[in-house]
């Protein structure tokens, strides 16, 4: 049985999600916390130490952009793929992950782009894939509206076609 399907998973994900109604219901949010926060830092501890351990020396620069990379990441895998469960949100930043290597790849190809411009590319993804979600809810919400008119409109030409009988 995965961790997060405990009960103490189960109290870890819920203070993550709303810890004010956790504790309303007297857990211990203090405790949860503290436990989130360790498995989070020791499972960075556990990749900075195989990184190093792969590449055979640790630097103090060696993990500067892996935190915007991890960012844009989960971003894009969000904006795109959607995230409705703990699942799909893994699923959806391993292949936002991709979708920005891609990217950046195909934008160093570009012939006016050096490869000294990555963070400006790296900043323009992650704007993008901030922006992306809130236009496509204005289009959707745009389409939706223009429905409702349609149908209203047409509800309207009806009922002022059985009043002239």
């Amino acid at each position: 049985m995965p961790f997060l399907h405990t009960d103490l998973g189960l109290a870890l994900r819920a203070t993550g999600d709303n810890a004010r109604m956790i504790r309303s219901f007297g857990a211990n949010t203090d405790r949860t916390t503290i436990l989130g926060l360790s498995l989070s830092n020791g499972l960075v501890a556990l990749s900075g130490a195989l990184i190093a351990q792969q590449s055979g020396f640790a630097d103090i620069s060696m993990g500067i952009g892996m935190i915007v990379v991890g960012l844009a990441s989960v971003i894009i895998g969000e904006a795109i793929f959607g995230a409705r469960s703990v699942f799909q949100a893994t699923l959806a930043a391993v292949l936002g992950s991709i979708v920005y290597r891609i990217v950046v790849a195909l934008a160093l190809r570009v012939e006016w782009l050096k490869a000294s411009d990555l963070k400006l590319i790296t900043a323009i993804i992650v704007i993008i894939a901030l922006v992306l979600p809130s236009v496509q809810r204005a289009v959707k919400q745009k389409a939706n509206a223009k429905k409702r008119s349609a149908e209203l409109l047409e509800l309207a030409l009806q009922m002022n076609k059985g009043g002239e009988r």
